[in-house]
């Protein structure tokens, strides 16, 4: 940016343009609105269902129907998609994560409610084993070790199992190598040539997720951790690698994981490929904003806005967040 000489005090006064509220709104640089905002949702089994998660103030985890009744009032807000994450059963939990690829398990019967009952918003799928496995990892086990190619495999059968379902979005969320070129693939070769690949590219082996584990009733299953295939946090040219890697293979767009500790990563990754880039305000992320709002330290509705806008600042084209409905209704007033 070039500068003159001549631009200095007391001739310009920055504070001229933020006098006003009018003033300001005409010389913002970045804005938030509805269209940049992605909903994760838990399902569960049963009807009636609306179950809160304790480590996440006002996160609730929901039947089937009552999942209609949520997507139906985001959609009504104007949030374009959700994004599904369904808490299984423990006794459907299996070392080889079946229920995975079960075209009637709980994320499919979700899937096909929404397309029929809420037309027109987004239905996004993660695609990863750790919800189906009874060892708590994204991919199948072989003597302590998480394997790549087997656990690709199956990530396939999930993804295509997915799409049959009806799912607009695939996002495989897992870390193995190679899994976006096969599902592509497999999709391809299926007839879902329209079905897209949203790559969780960039997803940290972060201690922000505790609280997600809760919600999906995982907590104590998992055996070891997953730094194995989950980045190392200390790392920013290899997110890049990832990136580049998925997009080759065939992403549409790419998930930056979590969101406010790898804003940096963010800023690269939008800079460098020019892609649609989400970020994920993660579990952990979410609840020590509302842990700080309980105990009065912030005040909530400022510190939502305020972070939702350092994502789309830090170049994300939108934010996928558990206060997705929230926002949308502070935005609305």
């Amino acid at each position: 940016m070039n500068r003159s000489p001549a631009r200095s005090f007391p001739r310009v006064r920055l504070r001229r343009n933020r006098a006003d509220d009018w003033s300001r709104r005409l010389v913002a640089e970045f804005r938030l609105g509805v269209d940049d905002l992605i909903w994760p949702v838990f399902v569960v089994e049963g009807e009636g269902q609306r179950l809160p998660v304790a480590s996440m103030p006002g996160v609730e985890r929901f039947s089937v129907d009552l999942l209609v009744e949520a997507a139906a009032e985001a959609r009504g807000l104007g949030i374009p998609a959700v994004a599904l994450f369904p808490v299984v059963p423990r006794e459907r939990k299996t070392a080889e994560a079946a229920e995975a690829c079960d075209p009637d398990n709980l994320v499919c019967r979700a899937v096909r409610a929404l397309k029929r009952e809420v037309p027109g918003i987004g239905v996004i799928c993660d695609v990863a084993l750790d919800p189906y496995t009874s060892h708590g990892h994204d991919g199948l086990l072989r003597e302590g070790h998480v394997v790549n190619d087997e656990s690709v495999a199956v990530l396939v059968r999930q993804g295509l199992t997915l799409a049959a379902a009806g799912a607009d979005v695939l996002a495989p969320s897992d870390m193995m190598d190679g899994r976006i070129g096969a599902i592509r693939d497999g999709l391809d070769d299926a007839g879902h040539q329209g079905v897209r690949i949203c790559a969780y590219a960039a997803k940290y082996a972060s201690a922000f997720y505790g609280p997600f584990r809760d919600a999906l009733d995982t907590g104590g299953l998992l055996k070891g951790d997953k730094r194995t295939y989950q980045m190392d946090p200390a790392n920013a040219a290899e997110a890049l690698a990832e990136v580049a890697l998925d997009l080759e293979e065939g992403a549409d767009s790419v998930i930056v994981k979590p969101g406010l500790p790898y804003l940096d990563i963010i800023r690269r990754v939008k800079d460098g490929f020019g892609v649609p880039t989400f970020a994920y305000h993660v579990s952990g992320e979410y609840a020590m904003l509302k842990a700080a709002v309980a105990n009065g330290w912030l005040d909530n509705d400022r510190v939502l806005l305020e972070t939702m806008l350092s994502f789309k600042r830090a170049g994300a084209d939108a934010v996928l967040t558990y206060a997705a409905v929230e926002v949308a209704r502070l935005l609305h007033r």
